[in-house]
């Protein structure tokens, strides 16, 4: 039995997410569909995550095990060529069969995409979430130094991700690596929120950005920011950000 790594991308427009439905079309139902038939099986297909509906990837990772012989090159063409254009294959390899693309993460990094540009170009209404300017950047980039380290993100939580009654595992603990707020580099009005870190609550990153505009827009100070995530309450955090701006840029192993 071979277990083939995938590395791929895709806009998430069209789609109701990463994890396979019944009654919805997904990236993973999309990609486990075009592998059973060059493979001739059903085929389990296994993600690093599961992106919301409307969420981007650059560097999603995945996994499967099959029996087939078809060569990675030819696995690489051939999903290409029987994928829609909105998801891509972009590196096939053989690996150790332990390997589990969620398993075996060690974190990830996310960004999202704000423009303040008075009226966004139509080619960028799908990947930014545009806000009224201008924005507070000093502000914003204060409020994310106090998400660096480990913390318990539960005000930043979508309510019901999880059951908060399992005292099994970390909860609602993760370790931040690196928070940054950047220019885009093709506009001094479009910037990128940079977050990596061990793993991510469902609508974490998307929650953090909807509160850290609020204080952009002088709502909410550095010291109210970090009082919000001291406060492990939902309701204390700002809104969720829309998920066209959200990307996940890589899986660190």
């Amino acid at each position: 039995m071979r277990n083939i790594k995938l590395l791929l991308a895709y806009d998430g427009t069209n789609y109701a997410g990463w994890q396979r439905q019944k009654n919805a079309l997904t990236i993973q139902g999309m990609i486990e569909e075009k592998i059973s038939i060059m493979t001739g099986s059903k085929i389990q297909l296994h993600g690093a995550g599961r992106t919301d509906a409307g969420v981007h990837a650059l560097g999603m990772v995945a996994n499967f095990p099959t029996n087939s012989t078809i060569p990675v090159l030819g696995f690489h063409d051939g999903l290409n060529s029987l994928l829609p254009e909105d998801i891509r294959i972009f590196g096939v390899e053989d690996v150790d069969p332990a390997f589990h693309a969620r398993n075996s993460a060690k974190g990830k990094v996310y960004s999202y995409n704000i423009t303040t540009i008075p009226v966004p170009l139509p080619t960028e209404r799908l990947y930014y979430t545009h806000v009224r300017g201008p924005l507070d950047i000093r502000a914003m980039r204060d409020c994310l130094d106090h998400i660096v380290g480990s913390h318990d993100f539960s005000s930043f939580e979508a309510t019901g991700s999880r059951d908060s009654k399992n005292k099994k595992g970390k909860g609602a603990l993760r370790t931040i690596f690196s928070a940054e707020l950047m220019a885009h580099h093709q506009s001094i009005e479009s910037f990128r929120v940079v977050i990596s870190g061990d793993g991510f609550l469902r609508h974490m990153v998307r929650n953090i950005v909807g509160t850290l505009i609020e204080a952009g827009q002088g709502k909410r100070t550095a010291q109210s920011f970090n009082e919000v995530l001291a406060a492990k309450d939902r309701k204390m955090a700002g809104p969720t950000a829309p998920s066209k701006g959200l990307f996940l840029e890589k899986v660190l192993y």
